[in-house]
């Protein structure tokens, strides 16, 4: 009975350990040069750290997808930093077992795969001590049926996603050869990336790498220098480019704590949104000053001509063919100008496009500062067979502060305060208010058309902004059916409408108009005076004047007032006689600039000057004779 117990106790007991003790040496033997891992997630590969296959931690039928660019933390001490050069995530269903990165070298997938079946083993044979012979064996069975599907499905996985790595890799280059400028956007972002690396506190712990990174960074803004497209690039771009890559890519691998990165790269954003709203205030601010300041050589032609305007004798200081400057029949244009140079085009494309030149009779109203130097211009350039009368604002003596309630309060000291001292509790901020334009009575005389041109029915209004490309005779022989004022709407943007230009919480605006309805321009006008005086519309513009003496209805300008004084008066013109916006806005349509009959540089942007959009500028130009001798004088060059 003693020895029956004790064969017992040997094969119970001291077998399954002397077997285990067995499987556990040889399987220690076969494993000699790798070490022990107990997780998946905690081992680290001892080669290339780019990429990883990873076994799935548990069964599921969920698809895991990380995101790209992603430090991946296990409570090991391995990082490992993945970008979306290292990896590719294949947007694909077939992916349903488990979380799989793949990579396409067979000799390291091969190595991998054995370190992925030593650990499935030692994992079955834990299970086993905890189970009998007969469960172990059914559950090695079901563990080596599970390991074969699941290589299966890496092994059909990887092959996906070659095919999606290599048309991902195709799309790239396809992208890279389809942008423009590919090369400096790049080095942009270079130095991007390493005015990030410099900051971080890794970096700032390896001073080799952090001299290295700096001498790059030297060189690539050489390179770049002012360069604007790859064109510009020196012919060794492309080595430094990929220097500062390499470069970078070290950098990658140096930092482990993405968070400080993100940290950094919000600082940044912040900094250049900062800097980009101090940018913009200041840009605004120096294009109203410079749409506001008179060039230099716009300044000397004046002058110029006014020397030699005083140098004529009285009879050579006249203008032929005055007896039609009231004959009802002929086409008379009325232009309010203090720009010499600017005046000239309007008269010369006018001119120029017009089928009976005869017919034109050009009315032009300067300051007592221009007038000399106007009628000098035009004396010395006639406009062909057409008719000009140069005319001085200080000879109408009927237009004075007892008849003009406008004229009373731009001289007045609350108008200058508000407009000009911004200081002022009372005065506004906007920087557009600061225009000279809004206190000059030249600008609000076009609301006097009938007083000027007493005798007169009809009377085309030009800004001297503008360029007339093509015969305007057919105006004249428009039905303004009952109208006083034709003009073009301006509906297609919102910022055209009235509650633009009107202070619609008021309720003498808000009783009287609709805040969407549509605006109108101002710069090429056809006035009825024939109904213009039996309308009374003058009176009906000194009554909102009056009533607009605090600004409380509109703040300025001449086209808040215009849309009052000529509300339901208004007659519609095709909007291809006058094409907007070239002062402003570049992006108006060629064909529609190409097509119009006059052509607008609304805005701050005039062609005359610097800031002026440069490809509007040859349709003004053309219309400029560069090589007359006061403007090469006064060094006026296109």
């Amino acid at each position: 009975m003693r020895n029956l117990v004790i064969g017992l106790l040997f094969i119970t007991v001291l077998a399954p350990i002397f077997l285990y003790t067995d499987r556990f040496s040889s399987f220690t033997t076969s494993s000699s040069k790798q070490e022990f891992i107990e997780d998946v997630t905690a081992f680290t590969l001892p080669t290339d750290t780019r990429h990883l296959n990873v076994l799935p931690q548990e069964e599921s039928s969920t698809v895991h997808k990380e995101p790209i660019g992603i430090v991946y933390t296990d409570n090991s001490s391995s990082n490992i930093i993945l970008t979306h050069r290292d990896l590719q995530l294949p947007d694909t269903s077939e992916h349903k077992s488990a979380r799989v990165l793949f990579d396409t070298d067979e000799e390291a997938q091969s190595q991998k795969d054995d370190i992925i079946r030593q650990v499935i083993q030692t994992s079955n044979q834990e299970e086993q001590e905890s189970q009998t012979d007969s469960g172990a064996d059914q559950e090695n069975h079901q563990n080596a049926s599970q390991i074969q599907l699941e290589q299966q499905s890496a092994l059909n996985s990887d092959k996906v996603d070659e095919k999606d790595a290599s048309l991902t890799e195709t799309n790239k280059q396809t992208d890279q050869t389809a942008m423009p400028d590919a090369r400096v956007r790049q080095l942009r972002d270079q130095l991007i990336r390493a005015r990030v690396y410099l900051s971080l506190p890794a970096t700032k712990s390896n001073p080799h790498f952090t001299r290295e990174l700096r001498s790059r960074i030297k060189e690539v803004q050489r390179i770049l220098g002012d360069a604007t497209k790859d064109s510009d690039l020196p012919k060794n771009a492309n080595e430094k480019l990929k220097a500062m890559d390499q470069l970078l890519e070290k950098g990658r691998q140096i930092q482990d704590d993405c968070a400080a990165v993100v940290k950094k790269l919000r600082a940044m954003l912040h900094s250049t949104e900062e800097q980009l709203r101090v940018h913009k205030k200041q840009t605004m601010f120096l294009t109203q000053l410079t749409a506001k300041t008179l060039p230099k050589g716009l300044h000397c032609l004046p002058l110029r001509l006014t020397a030699e305007y005083y140098n004529l004798n009285t009879s050579e200081q006249q203008f032929p063919n005055q007896e039609k400057l009231e004959n009802p029949m002929l086409h008379h244009i009325a232009l309010f100008s203090d720009n010499v140079l600017a005046a000239a085009v309007v008269v010369n494309s006018t001119v120029s496009n017009c089928k009976h030149p005869s017919k034109l009779v050009f009315h032009i109203v300067s300051d007592r500062l221009n007038y000399a130097a106007m009628r000098m211009w035009f004396l010395v350039n006639p406009p062909g067979k057409a008719t000009i009368q140069v005319q001085n604002i200080e000879e109408f003596t009927w237009l004075n502060s007892s008849y003009s309630p406008v004229l009373k309060q731009l001289g007045s000291q609350s108008m200058i305060d508000y407009y000009f001292r911004a200081h002022r509790a009372n005065s506004d901020s906007n920087l557009k208010y600061r225009n000279p334009k809004y206190l000059s009575i030249l600008n609000h005389l076009r609301f006097y058309l009938p007083e000027i041109f007493p005798k007169l029915n009809k009377v085309l209004f030009l800004d001297d902004d503008i360029v007339v490309q093509k015969d305007l005779s057919g105006l004249w022989s428009l039905d303004l059916k009952g109208n006083v004022n034709g003009a073009v709407e301006t509906c297609g943007e919102s910022f055209h409408r009235f509650d633009r230009y009107l202070n619609f919480s008021n309720p003498l605006i808000s009783k009287n108009f609709d805040p969407r309805a549509c605006g109108w321009a101002y710069g090429m006008n056809l006035f009825d005076l024939e109904e213009w005086r039996r309308q009374n519309i003058t009176h009906v513009y000194h009554a909102w004047q009056k009533l607009n003496h605090d600004r409380q209805l509109w703040k300025l300008g001449t086209l808040p007032p215009g849309l009052i004084t000529f509300w339901k008066r208004t007659y519609p013109l095709d909007r291809g006689w006058h094409v907007l916006g070239l002062g402003y806005n570049p992006s108006v349509n060629r064909r529609e600039i190409e097509r119009g009959a006059v052509i607008h540089y609304n805005g701050n942007m005039k062609p005359w000057l610097e800031i002026g959009i440069p490809k509007y500028r040859y349709y003004w130009a053309k219309y400029v004779d560069y090589d007359h001798a006061y403007l090469r004088e006064c060094n006026i060059n296109p």
